[in-house]
């Protein structure tokens, strides 16, 4: 966590400049170059100078050191990570309240921190910012941040956000553009609240903040089985009402700027039935990671995808004699099939995808990220005879971990199933490679 004055060191790279003068894993820098620290941010913006001075402290004796830094620009240190700020409010919608109990306590966690934002693209919605916070982000130029918006109608958003204190999001955002920061901003759609007319409303007065508003997500709200406030579910008819909004504002914006600006995600495609955009609608698909562009941009992924693998290398033959084993959830099921049915018919490649209902959560949630370990060795337990190995797509694994939401892990899914299993990166280029590294 950091330190109440500085930033302590967690590790020191072997043979980095770090090391070179003597620092150590548990120092705390101070300062550099006369800036004070107060977490890893500061250290990113000081650092990149031809020589730094670092003020530091060592079980309570102060220490002074001068470090030259690679080309780079990198000293080899890892800091510990700074203490999130925690978000204040109540949002009707939000998702660690829908959450069962029981769970890892970090997936209780409701964070609302600028810095997050900026170093992760975490949603935040500033309603917890300081004076202080709003001159470092300008100061520092902290762009891009990832704002969840909702509403630009200030009693609509608080009454959506839980919090009737909440400021005027529009001002905040006038603050941001004048300091000529970027921001990807989201609409999470509730029926009943933000739809429709309000929907309208809000994209447009975001794009009064446009190019410092350089995107618009429309994701819809997410619901599980545990939810304590009955909350409509986005279905088919709200899904298509969106989408005609989205698409009126995304051919004016194209014709006068080149870019859709405004984007549905592709939840709400799949929930209307409608055909996805093309994927260069999607632009550099800034917001990918909200699922927004994900199935176009895997379905294009695709059809380059097969004898081109590894890098334009024939596949090997032994693949054909194999039989493999993948999962997804329910709405990404149908693009997956249609990869795998095509390496069966073009290449004689056979993997077999099984769709994994979401009965943790409930069958409103569909997304393969949110699957449970104990979801998936239930839905694959008559599947696996002849089959070499499971693929697991690495979206459902917690980062940097082998484990999935229900701390099932890896080696847990092996032992239940009696089948090898291998995380893969969850592109037709990581289902190929999985099956390369197999064979």
């Amino acid at each position: 966590m950091q330190n109440k004055c500085g930033v302590e060191i967690e590790a020191i790279m072997q043979g980095s400049a770090a090391e070179t003068e003597g620092l150590l894993p548990g120092d705390v820098l101070l300062s550099i170059n006369g800036h004070r620290l107060n977490d890893g941010i500061d250290f990113m913006f000081y650092r990149n100078e031809p020589e730094l001075n670092i003020g530091a402290v060592r079980k309570g004796k102060k220490m002074s050191l001068k470090v030259m830094p690679k080309e780079t620009g990198d000293i080899g240190i890892t800091l510990k990570p700074f203490k999130i700020k925690r978000c204040i409010n109540n949002c009707i919608f939000c998702f660690v309240s829908q959450l069962p109990k029981g769970l890892r306590k970090s997936l209780y966690i409701k964070d609302e921190d600028y810095r997050m934002s900026f170093l992760y693209g975490n949603y935040v919605t500033l309603t917890n910012l300081s004076a202080q916070d709003k001159k470092r982000i300008a100061q520092q130029r902290l762009s891009p941040l990832y704002i969840s918006v909702h509403s630009t109608n200030k009693v609509i958003r608080n009454t959506l956000l839980g919090n009737p204190k909440a400021g005027d999001v529009l001002k905040e955002l006038k603050f941001l553009k004048e300091n000529k920061i970027r921001m990807h901003v989201q609409i999470v759609l509730c029926p009943g609240y933000n739809d429709e007319r309000e929907l309208q409303r809000t994209i447009r007065d975001l794009y009064g903040f446009y190019p410092y508003v350089s995107s618009i997500a429309v994701v819809p709200v997410g619901i599980t089985m545990h939810r304590r406030q009955a909350i409509k579910p986005v279905e088919k008819e709200d899904a298509l009402k969106a989408l005609d909004i989205i698409d009126s504002f995304q051919k004016r914006f194209r014709k006068k700027h080149g870019v859709s600006v405004v984007y549905g995600a592709d939840e709400l495609y799949i929930k209307g039935g409608v055909n996805f955009p093309a994927l260069s609608e999607y632009g550099e698909l800034p917001q990918i990671e909200n699922g927004v562009g994900m199935v176009q941009l895997f379905m294009s992924q695709s059809r380059k995808t097969g004898h081109s693998a590894s890098g334009g290398s024939s596949l090997s033959p032994q693949l054909k004699k194999k039989k493999f084993l993948t999962f997804t959830g329910t709405s990404f099921y149908p693009y997956l099939k249609k990869f795998t049915d095509r390496l069966l018919e073009k290449e004689g490649i056979n993997i077999n995808v099984i769709p994994v209902e979401n009965t943790f959560f409930g069958k409103a949630i569909t997304v393969t990220g949110l699957l449970t370990g104990r979801d998936v060795i239930r839905s694959l337990s008559d599947k696996t005879d002849g089959c070499e190995c499971l693929f697991v797509p690495d979206t459902v694994m917690r980062e940097g971990e082998n484990v999935l939401l229900d701390d099932t892990s890896k080696e847990d899914i092996e032992n239940a199933l009696g089948i090898k299993v291998k995380v893969i990166e969850s592109t037709p280029e990581g289902i190929m490679k999985g099956m390369e590294a197999v064979c």
